[in-house]
């Protein structure tokens, strides 16, 4: 046999035993009761999922049949989320490269009837850190800050605390810097790192501070639920797509609750306002409701000609204005 039959036999090998498999996962959102949720399969631990086949006709079509048939619901609008390949990153050991392309899904309360193969689960039950709508949370404030600065005081040289001790307040907001909503992933990130999620494995270092009290989930589903989560985040602030969580009609108060459910935070209620008469996002419908508990309060529509004008599209904008 000569050199070169040798070679590609040993590639056609190192290929086979290195085989690459294709998963769809979908994170499922919905706004329920003022709580952003995400549809769970399992024990809620489990974002849907399920092989890439070369029966389905396209990625989006693989998905949509994999989350219509582990859940019984159908999805609506889907976006491309990321690609998760890094080799180590559903655990060692294993023969074949797991690849995962997630998609964000967005859904109505109304669509969001769940079966007994699936539940609703507020994102803040696995990130309860980002919820700062009544403040900073007691997790983030008693648990979670003094376990990370423990864990930055830990390092083994000077730079290395030093680059620990920033990035910490960077992310969470330390030493008097403002807290971003949008760094979701780089929080969750470095929470993992510093050991502090279950996550991280059996094979933590026992000299780390123990546990954030957080729901986890299988393989790096928390990590790909902080992706569309950061995702969100910062799309509602540039598009409208917080109206395809929207029922047909609601009030101006429903549309500010379901932004302030997805920040994590509050908004000066006059500014909102006044930022989404100016932008022209409503119309009346010449209804009003009367679940405010007070006044009748008057019905709006997404106006969905925003949709048909490129130039308005990209002016638009949900600001998390500061109260």
């Amino acid at each position: 046999m000569d050199k070169q039959a040798k070679g590609t036999r040993k590639d056609r090998a190192a290929v086979k035993a290195d085989e690459v498999k294709v998963d769809l996962i979908a994170l499922v959102v919905a706004v329920n009761d003022n709580e952003p949720c995400v549809l769970t399969i399992g024990q809620a631990d489990t974002l849907p999922s399920g092989p890439f086949a070369l029966e389905h006709r396209s990625l989006q079509s693989g998905l949509r049949g994999w989350v219509e048939q582990q859940t019984g619901h159908p999805l609506g609008y889907i976006e491309q989320l990321y690609t998760f390949a890094d080799r180590d990153r559903i655990g060692s050991g294993r023969q074949q490269r797991a690849i995962s392309i997630s998609y964000l899904a967005l859904t109505r309360k109304e669509q969001a009837a769940g079966s007994r193969k699936c539940g609703w689960r507020s994102w803040y039950e696995y990130f309860p850190w980002e919820d700062h709508r009544s403040g900073t949370p007691s997790v983030e404030l008693d648990v979670l800050r003094p376990r990370l600065i423990e864990w930055a005081d830990g390092a083994g040289d000077a730079a290395t605390r030093r680059e620990r001790r920033q990035r910490a307040a960077t992310a969470f907001g330390l030493d008097g810097r403002p807290w971003n909503e949008e760094l979701t992933l780089q929080r969750y990130e470095l929470v993992y790192e510093a050991g502090l999620v279950q996550e991280a494995g059996s094979g933590r270092d026992p000299t780390r501070p123990s546990l954030v009290p957080s729901k986890s989930m299988v393989a790096d589903h928390r990590r790909i639920m902080a992706t569309g989560i950061a995702r969100l985040r910062s799309k509602i602030k540039y598009r409208p797509v917080v109206f395809e969580l929207m029922p047909q009609s609601f009030t101006l108060l429903q549309l500010q609750r379901t932004v302030e459910a997805l920040a994590g935070r509050l908004i000066n209620k006059p500014n909102f306002r006044r930022l989404v008469e100016q932008q022209e996002l409503v119309e009346e419908t010449g209804q009003t409701s009367l679940e405010t508990g007070g006044r009748p309060a008057k019905l709006f529509r997404f106006r969905r000609a925003v949709l048909d004008d490129s130039a308005v599209v990209l002016g638009t904008r949900l600001p998390l204005a500061r109260a």
